[in-house]
């Protein structure tokens, strides 16, 4: 367990306070990765227009990211409690760092097919790979369980500040780099090169990692075969299968296919949809961090859900505006609420298993969600590519994230943690 007072407060000194190296060193690796992935996703379906790919392979190729990541992952993170969880995290950065060599150094579509299926790479600006359930039982690891969700939150706002931070990077360098005389492709190419450079970095901070994020396994964790889990694993199942709903919605508005959609539809320059981003990342993290007195005072569920369906309600409205401004202003507005359902959900599948099932409770949800998002993209790429039909993904995507929220509250309104 984390030393010292419990907080009192939501201030960010007071967090600090129950963070020990290894939870701080958490934090300033999820801050690096996810600066790197808004570095990407704000430029990465673009750069692969540019460089003459037409829309189904495009599509093709951000779903086959998805699929290859579930794979993967799902091995990694079922295996991290046994195999350590530090290993599993370096893996993982090197096959961020994989993945931007080839995307970087190649316009060939079976190579960029090996690239988006082994290696880690985002396409919508959240998390992919092992990361994100590893170190959440890693945090949880070293945390009282009453401090869970409210570092959490934190744990989320730090990463959509970092992620706003780098599409709002990411747009301006391109514009700079085209500004000085660079070609559209070098330009974009170079923010490729720089998520690289992230999964380099990544390496060096996962190998700082003490042996206090490792776990022991309960005598009954002996089957590999059930997914690294024991007693919860039909609660975790149950969760992973609407988890994966809500991100097979999540798939048809991904970041990078929202950024495409304004860039068709509006015309939108990089500068322009990085400083889009930027706020709209910014949003995200103030309302993730929103959610931990949210569920302290209603429940982990009840805010879930509460939140969840108002900020799907003005996603179908974003494409039915006439202009930039007004959608760019709903789309905003959306985030600001988006969020405060994550930390919940996190921590609210942290309290339900067993210590050492975190990992693989973590990982089979994430997969679950990677599985869930890898057939949208192939299906809502051509569509936001045709003028007629460029909406539709939203009001999909709005519908079924919707219906997602409704089966939550159905399923495990009395399903209470021990710590609620």
């Amino acid at each position: 367990m984390a030393e010292g007072r419990p907080a009192e407060d939501g201030s960010p000194s007071s967090v600090l306070a129950v963070l020990g190296r290894d939870a701080r060193l958490l934090f300033a690796t999820r801050v690096l990765r996810m600066f790197g992935y808004g570095f990407l996703s704000v430029v990465l379906v673009i750069y692969l227009a540019v460089l003459g790919l037409p829309g189904p392979e495009i599509g093709l190729l951000l779903t086959l990211t998805l699929v290859g990541d579930a794979v993967i992952s799902l091995w990694l993170t079922t295996h991290a409690d046994r195999v350590g969880r530090r290993r599993v995290l370096l893996v993982g950065a090197v096959l961020m760092l994989f993945a931007a060599v080839l995307f970087a150094g190649t316009a060939a579509f079976p190579l960029l097919l090996v690239a988006a299926t082994v290696g880690v790479i985002s396409p919508s600006g959240n998390e992919v790979g092992p990361f994100l359930a590893v170190e959440q039982a890693s945090l949880s690891q070293t945390l009282p369980g009453r401090e869970r969700t409210r570092v959490f939150g934190w744990y989320n706002l730090v990463g959509s500040l970092a992620t706003a931070t780098g599409a709002l990077v990411a747009g301006t360098t391109a514009q700079a780099l085209q500004g000085g005389g660079a070609s559209t492709v070098d330009s974009y190419r170079a923010i490729v090169v720089g998520y690289g450079v992230v999964g380099l970095l990544l390496a060096v901070l996962f190998s700082r990692l003490s042996a206090a994020v490792e776990v022991e396994r309960a005598p009954e964790a002996t089957i590999a075969g059930r997914l690294g889990l024991h007693r919860s694993r039909g609660v975790v199942l149950r969760l992973a299968a609407l988890f994966s709903l809500d991100a097979f919605a999540g798939g048809f508005v991904m970041q990078s296919l929202i950024a495409y959609w304004f860039h068709v539809r509006f015309g939108v320059a990089p500068a322009t949809l990085g400083g889009i981003f930027f706020g709209a990342n910014v949003l995200a993290g103030f309302s993730a961090l929103a959610a931990a007195r949210l569920a302290s005072r209603f429940g982990l569920i009840e805010t879930m859900v509460y939140t969840h369906i108002p900020s799907n309600v003005l996603l179908l409205l974003v494409p039915l505006m006439p202009s930039l401004p007004l959608a760019a202003a709903v789309l905003l507005a959306r985030f600001s609420i988006s969020q405060m359902d994550v930390p919940t959900r996190q921590s609210y599948t942290m309290a339900v298993v067993a210590p050492d099932e975190r990992s693989a409770a973590a990982g089979v949800t994430g997969i679950a969600r990677s599985v869930g998002a890898a057939v949208s993209p192939s299906i809502a790429t051509p569509l936001v590519a045709l003028p007629a039909l460029a909406s539709l993904p939203f009001f999909i995507a709005g519908s079924l994230k919707i219906v997602y929220d409704l089966l939550v509250w159905r399923a495990f309104r009395a399903v209470r943690p021990g710590d609620e």
